[in-house]
């Protein structure tokens, strides 16, 4: 394993991007805001890179891990790269996953403050959500002058932390001066409006614009209320002022990476923010990105949403694979996934064909690595390889984790051949326009392979509401499992003749998208048996089993 060498000072890894010292905000020595002022002028941009993955395993595939080796590959063989991340929530933190800043020889630094409260992000996303939640509640209590029918309010509230007892709750209660007592519930920050209207607001004047039309509630005669209507825009803007701008860190090798934002891709939109993007592109030739889970869900939103609304493109797109997920999608039980297999990778790459299939539908040039693992045969991953051959499509083994940037050049040499020279623009699934039904089925076809959509009434009466209030013309965030291409997590590998079910759609008009809710996906995720939580400790000042 190649050894991280000592972090550089913060204010040096921004002189290395050409950051003007006086638009630096440092938190310290080793990690800074900066100002949004670095995104004017007329630098060309880089070339971006998106890496994606194929349905994943409960501990996910590595694409974090991948993203930042490419981006020290890059570096290794000469190119000015930089990476563009999502922050870690606390819930997977503590929860099963564990720190998502990487992982072995391929991280972002400082490990346990990112993955922690970092910059204080989250808290003020948070806070500016439930400070909504409260105000929408005062002026319940204070007289209702909206005239604000309390079992049509449609804002909840969040928290960064798994914890499923606060999926459903009454608030309230205690007497007249308590508030109106009502049903409202909990959901994770992640799937938070607040952070979905950050990440894709290209400045202060948009975001500014997306709160105010935030959905709160609905009158009795169904008017929609919005966060204008209850006058608490600016005091969102208070709380987001340092929100707003992008966190500049590196990796243990030094490559420059802008952290920010966090929404999950299976209840949210599941991309860092277009400042963040669009700082690295300004600023190297390279810029890496991910999106989160599978490529059904943070790679098909990434497009549809982020570079539709953003005006982005990509030059290249890596899906990653591992050999315990295609022995996974091949019918390997979860605890014999290291035990040598190549049959069981051959019987699972139906999963990785249709996420090449789905990428080439977007119009754009697919690169395959595989994260290897330590238990990895040179049999296994011989399959892949093969496999990759037969379909025409660049191939690399990515050995980040243990190796670094060294163990990442041929992945990087593979995307810079592979790049296009001039980047052409993608094909979108579907036209902003187009009825949402039609968004719907032509997501499910192309990205799922679903044979067919079928809509709840409750679903259908979300429709009708939200072509009266005038947004039907916006992009789709579907929420559905990550564990399956289908809306049945038990579902692996490429299902066949399947049927999804829209059980609901949340307007989601600050964030500027509609939110299908497919099968029984929760937008507040439990904890495991044994949470990462009961592993962690802070020993010696150090934090440890942030694993």
């Amino acid at each position: 394993m190649s050894t991280p060498r000592t972090p550089r000072p913060i204010a040096e890894v921004a002189a290395g991007l050409d950051i003007a010292p006086a638009h630096l905000i440092p938190y310290g020595a080793d990690k800074a805001k900066v100002s949004l002022a670095e995104l004017q002028g007329d630098r060309p941009r880089g070339k971006l890179i998106l890496v994606s993955a194929i349905t994943p395993t409960d501990a996910g595939e590595g694409k974090t891990t991948v993203s930042i080796g490419l981006a020290q590959g890059l570096a290794k063989v000469g190119e000015r790269a930089c990476l563009a991340l999502r922050e870690p929530s606390l819930g997977p933190t503590f929860g099963l996953k564990g720190g998502a800043t990487g992982g072995g020889a391929s991280v972002v630094v400082p490990v346990a403050d990112i993955n922690l409260h970092f910059t204080g992000d989250f808290h003020a996303i948070g806070a500016a959500h439930n400070l909504l939640a409260a105000i929408l509640d005062n002026h319940i209590h204070h007289g209702n002058a909206l005239g604000i029918d309390p079992r049509r309010v449609l804002w909840r509230r969040v928290i960064d932390m798994n914890d499923r007892a606060l999926r459903n709750v009454i608030i309230g209660l205690g007497g007249v001066l308590e508030g109106v007592p009502r049903e409202t519930g909990f959901d994770i920050t992640p799937a938070s409006e607040i952070m979905a209207a950050l990440c894709l607001a290209e400045g202060e004047e948009d975001l500014r614009a997306r709160l105010s039309r935030i959905l709160v509630a609905l009158t009795s005669d169904k008017r929609p209320v919005t966060a204008a209507d209850l006058k608490a825009v600016g005091a969102l803007m208070v709380l987001l002022k340092d929100a707003l701008k992008p966190n500049l860190v590196q990796t243990g090798e030094g490559v420059p990476a802008f952290v920010h934002g966090g929404p999950f891709a299976n209840i949210a939109h599941g991309c860092n923010s277009v400042l963040a993007t669009k700082m690295a592109l300004t600023h190297a030739d390279w810029a890496v990105t991910e999106a989160g889970f599978g490529f059904d869900l943070g790679a098909e939103k990434f497009f549809d949403i982020k570079c539709v609304s953003a005006g982005l493109d990509t030059a290249a797109v890596v899906l990653v694979a591992t050999v315990r997920a295609l022995k996974m999608h091949g019918g390997t039980a979860k605890d014999a996934l290291t035990a040598p297999d190549p049959a069981a990778v051959e019987r699972g790459l139906d999963n990785l064909r249709k996420h090449i299939e789905s990428i080439r539908t977007f119009c754009e040039p697919p690169v395959v690595a595989l994260n290897r693992f330590a238990p990895d045969t040179e049999e296994e991953i011989a399959v892949v390889r093969s496999a990759c051959s037969d379909l025409k499509v660049p191939f690399a083994v990515a050995d980040g984790f243990a190796r670094g940037g060294e163990g990442m050049t041929d992945l990087a040499r593979a995307v810079i051949a592979h790049a296009e020279e001039k980047s052409k623009p993608f094909c979108p699934l579907y036209d902003w326009s187009e009825a949402p039904k039609v968004k719907m089925e032509k997501v499910a076809r192309a990205m799922y392979g679903a044979a067919e959509v079928k809509w709840t009434r409750e679903a259908l009466r979300d429709l009708d509401l939200a072509r009266a209030f005038g947004y039907d013309g916006l992009p789709l965030c579907v929420a559905k499992t990550q564990k399956s291409l289908s809306d049945d997590p038990k579902r692996i590998g490429r299902p066949e003749d399947f049927d999804i079910t829209v059980r609901g759609v949340i307007l989601a008009a600050g964030a500027g998208y509609l939110v299908p809710l497919l099968g029984d996906m929760v937008r507040m995720p439990g904890l495991p048996p044994r949470p990462q939580a009961e592993r962690m400790d802070l020993k010696d000042g150090i934090v440890v089993g942030m694993a």
